[in-house]
């Protein structure tokens, strides 16, 4: 019991410690942050001061912020000096999900999800759930949050243990012991 507690209490001191670190570092490449963000292993291009998050945004693992189009490569015999670049700003309360791609002159509003693998580039409103490639506003979130709640995979789950989280998902999701 004492060290599954112990290796609880390693991963999370090792997620906000190393998640502070890393945001600290963005920072001082450039990236503008807001407060209370958790960010992962996310890519934030050659022009990281190009890229501006708001507060309380998640980042995902594999998100890739791109300021850059690299696409004028083919015009660089006629154009030698062409260069496209553009900002990335993510409004607050947003999330960002795994392997996201963030393509230069694009603005998602507040209160947003982007969808696992989607590829961003344009205007998003607020409240706006944004998936696809190219992505697409699919819905509004306050509709999204109406789905969540209904969902017979709606799990709460936050406060309990590993063991106790384990036995819950196993006998909910019928898999065997």
């Amino acid at each position: 019991m004492l060290s599954k507690i112990l290796h609880l209490t390693a991963r999370i001191l090792t997620r906000i410690t190393i998640g502070k670190l890393r945001i600290a570092i963005l920072r001082r490449r450039g990236v503008t942050i807001g407060d209370d963000c958790m960010i992962f292993s996310a890519d934030f291009s050659t022009e990281p001061y190009l890229i501006s998050i708001g507060n309380h945004v998640a980042i995902s693992n594999g998100v890739r912020f791109i300021t850059h189009d690299g696409a004028v490569w083919i015009y660089r015999d006629e154009y030698p000096d062409l260069d496209i670049f553009g900002k990335i700003v993510v409004g607050s309360n947003s999330v960002i999900g795994m392997n996201a791609i963030i393509l230069p002159n694009t603005v998602i509003g507040e209160n947003c999800i982007v969808a696992a693998g989607a590829v961003v580039k344009g205007k998003f409103e607020d409240n706006s759930l944004i998936m696809g490639n190219p992505a697409k506003k699919i819905m509004n979130t306050q509709l999204q949050k109406r789905m969540y709640l209904m969902s017979p995979a709606k799990f709460n789950l936050k406060k309990m243990s590993d063991k106790q989280k384990r036995k819950v998902l196993k006998e909910r999701l019928k898999l065997q012991s």
